[in-house]
């Protein structure tokens, strides 16, 4: 019976290097064991481009690469702290790039991966900016720029960007149970698994007459991160903890 592991916002930086640690742990002991990983956005907390190589992303590619080499396959979403990563971050890793929403089947249940900031459309203000940030003349421009200077404009953004979202309504930043639904019908999902809002859990509901779920996966820490384990119809989550 194959299992498949669900992990999301890592948020990988040089100046996080305990989490980097644990998810290095990670890739040596426990997902060999299954049979797919899907890394579902913000695996970094920022990616500039496929041309940077400060610590600690050669590392990181060295690991994945391992990984796939050994053929635990690993499928990767992009985030809104990272969809830059490209064709050059999948070839030198193995990994496969997924569209931001992609359907897998999971023990006979058709179920609908995405990163999740594309839920949260009570917040008009990201939703703009999310659109902005991926269109063809900011990536032009952007992309113009050398690694360090685009970095540099990578730290001023986040700074506005939470800034801004420390004046918000709580509320508003969280997903919308009718795009949910409306991303699930489109799809024909009976399940979906996201991460992005960092409140981890199991939401069961119905659509259009069916027993339907939602899960959200956790965000990692320095000590500690968390997996979701599929295998067959069963369905658990695991502690990924740092070794001493």
């Amino acid at each position: 019976m194959t299992e498949s592991l669900f992990i999301s916002d890592l948020h990988l930086s040089r100046e996080q290097p305990a989490t980097v640690k644990l998810f290095l742990g990670f890739l040596q002991n426990r997902a060999p064991q299954a049979d797919a990983l899907y890394i579902l956005g913000d695996f970094f907390d920022t990616w500039v481009g496929d041309d940077d190589t400060s610590p600690p992303i050669p590392e990181v590619i060295t690991s994945l690469r391992r990984l796939t080499d050994s053929g635990t396959p690993v499928f990767l979403q992009h985030g809104n702290r990272d969809f830059l990563l490209g064709d050059g971050f999948m070839a030198a890793t193995g990994c496969t790039l997924l569209p931001d929403l992609s359907v897998v089947e999971l023990g006979g249940i058709p179920t609908l991966l995405m990163h999740g900031d594309l839920l949260c459309t009570d917040d008009l203000d990201y939703q703009r900016a999310r659109a902005w940030l991926r269109s063809d003349a900011f990536l032009d421009d952007f992309l113009s720029h050398s690694v360090a200077e685009r970095i540099a404009i990578a730290a001023n953004y986040r700074q506005q960007s939470g800034e801004a979202t420390s004046l918000k309504a709580e509320g508003i930043m969280y997903v919308n149970q009718a795009s949910v639904e409306k991303y699930m019908a489109e799809q024909g999902a009976q399940r979906l698994i996201h991460g992005h809002t960092h409140r981890p859990g199991i939401h069961d509901f119905q659509l259009n007459g069916t027993a339907v779920q939602r899960i959200v996966l956790s965000e990692w820490h320095e000590q500690h991160g968390a997996l979701l384990s599929i295998c067959g119809t069963g369905i658990k989550t695991e502690a990924v903890l740092a070794q001493d």
